[in-house]
């Protein structure tokens, strides 16, 4: 293979690991608020939002816990599923398919960083979102925001230190 026909590979490789953990960020976190949607029998639709998808529901069927707990869930989910692929670096590391590694790596920055730099930081340039439904806890705004942006820092360092050095490796060993 030419050095141009690999660096068109690996830009590729890029762009559809990028698009793959878009889409993964997707089914996690709108399907947990899905999933809730339908436990509580509030369910109304799902709405696609310029580049983004929402679970619609019936608000005045829920009460202020559910709603609460509705707006809580993506975010828990998609934490949750970044931490796992956080665990399994390094057998994900190990995978022959720089496809499956170039989506691993960039859904585990996507899991570990869209929703807590989102809650602390971004949500007041999107209408709120989740962040409305989190407050209804009777958490203080500030607080949530703090507990976010410490998770993202947690999160960044994680990457930095682990996941990154982990993927970098394996690539350069390819």
């Amino acid at each position: 293979m030419s050095a141009k026909s690999k660096i068109q590979s690996a830009n590729g490789r890029k762009w559809l690991g990028l698009i793959a953990a878009i889409v993964l960020y997707y089914i996690v976190h709108e399907g947990a608020h899905l999933a809730a949607a339908l436990l509580y029998g509030a369910y109304r639709g799902v709405r696609l939002l310029g580049p983004g998808v929402q679970v619609v529901v019936d608000t005045a069927a829920l009460t202020e816990r559910q709603l609460a707990v509705f707006s809580s869930v993506g975010c828990i989910a998609t934490l949750f599923a970044a931490y796992i692929l956080c665990a399994a670096t390094a057998q994900l590391v190990r995978s022959r398919s720089k496809m499956l590694k170039a989506v691993c790596y960039y859904a585990t920055l996507a899991l570990l960083l869209v929703d807590p730099l989102y809650l602390s930081l971004l949500y007041k340039f999107f209408g709120g979102g989740d962040m409305n439904g989190i407050l209804l806890f009777g958490i203080p705004e500030a607080a949530v925001r703090v507990f976010f942006a410490v998770i993202a820092t947690v999160n960044a360092v994680i990457i930095i230190k682990r996941v990154y050095p982990a993927y970098k490796r394996s690539f350069a060993r390819l």
